[in-house]
């Protein structure tokens, strides 16, 4: 782990990285910014001294790498046969399925997941948080340059919901059910990139502080498994509803934050006419929600069961616990915001 300069220094360039790539006119420059974004998040991942943190590092390296080479090659073999250096020019209709793949394969969209849930458990929350936000930013506004309504598009869509549904059922780790939480919201963020680039981004916005929040109160409770959430200090009850809300907020259940983008996409696929693309969408984010309910229903029950032996005291900074709150104060805000916008439609 590098120290906290060398780790600030990292920070802005991975940022700068995703700018440079989003910014760019042309293919070229674009594929330079995820490879800064790429080089910069690879130190702030791998640990010495924790094996774990290499192993993953290691691996997220080699998936990378091998889809910035295919980017790179797809990119230069059209630009040679056609005229794709700069973005608008899409060329032949295969050409958005081509040059979609490789961005697919960094996003961690399915079918192209596999490395998603082995990276992301070897990681620490920061980097989990990272990964699972900033990192998938740059692909997909370089896929919205090339994304449209075709099979190919909507059936990553439809895989990506379903995968990121029924994969997080069977998991009893935090990491590898936000992981799965993550890939299904990778498929109503490509649907919101087809209805238009405002609705990704306020998809993005409200995921990204959902995320944020509950990675926040996850580690002031440190928390890695689902049995240790039942495992924590009757002083701490404010913290676990904390938690569990924010998790019912990012599965999208109506009351809080996470179902108002949800709404958004949902209206503008029915003015498309894809209601049974929408239908099996939110069929797929009800199982996400099984799965977190079933987290966090016998702590919502009056009677719960609490060990009296368990005197483990969590002194954690008054900041922290500050942030978390007024973050997950945020995410119960989504009742509020809807009757607002509904009012005032």
């Amino acid at each position: 782990m590098p120290s906290n300069s060398t780790k600030i220094l990292l920070l802005i360039t991975l940022v700068s990285g995703m700018l440079v790539s989003v910014s760019s006119n042309s293919w070229i420059g674009a594929w330079m910014g995820l490879e800064v974004n790429l080089m910069s998040f690879i130190p702030l991942m791998s640990n010495i001294k924790n094996m774990y943190n290499t192993e993953a590092s290691l691996k997220y390296f080699i998936v990378q790498v091998l889809a910035s080479a295919t980017l790179l090659f797809m990119v230069v073999m059209k630009t040679v046969t056609e005229d794709l250096f700069t973005l608008t020019n899409v060329g032949t209709p295969y050409t958005p399925m081509i040059v979609c793949t490789p961005l697919l394969l960094k996003s961690g969209a399915a079918p192209f997941h596999w490395w998603f849930p082995g990276v992301m458990e070897g990681l620490s929350w920061e980097n989990c948080g990272l990964l699972m936000t900033i990192q998938s930013a740059a692909p997909m506004m370089l896929m919205s340059y090339l994304i449209e309504i075709n099979p190919f598009m909507l059936s990553i869509i439809l895989a990506s919901t379903i995968v990121g549904a029924i994969g997080g059922l069977n998991q009893t780790s935090m990491r590898k059910i936000l992981t799965y939480s993550s890939i299904n919201h990778t498929g109503w963020m490509l649907m919101a990139l087809i209805t238009g680039d405002n609705m990704w981004m306020m998809y993005f916005a409200v995921y990204s502080t959902l995320v944020l929040t509950v990675l926040s109160v996850i580690k002031l409770s440190s928390v890695s498994f689902i049995n240790q959430t039942m495992m924590t200090n009757k002083e701490t009850k404010l913290m676990k509803f904390m938690m569990f809300t924010s998790l019912l907020s990012l599965g999208g259940l109506p009351p809080f934050l996470g179902f108002l983008p949800k709404w958004f996409i949902i209206q503008a696929m029915t003015m498309n006419k894809l209601m049974p693309m929408a239908t099996m969408m939110v069929i797929a984010s009800l199982i996400t929600l099984y799965y977190y309910l079933k987290i966090s229903y016998s702590s919502f029950m009056i009677l719960t069961t609490e060990p009296k032996w368990n005197n483990q005291s969590h002194k954690n900074s008054t900041n922290k616990n500050i942030s978390a709150m007024i973050l997950s104060s945020i995410s119960l805000t989504g009742a509020m915001l809807c009757t607002i916008i509904t009012w005032t439609n």
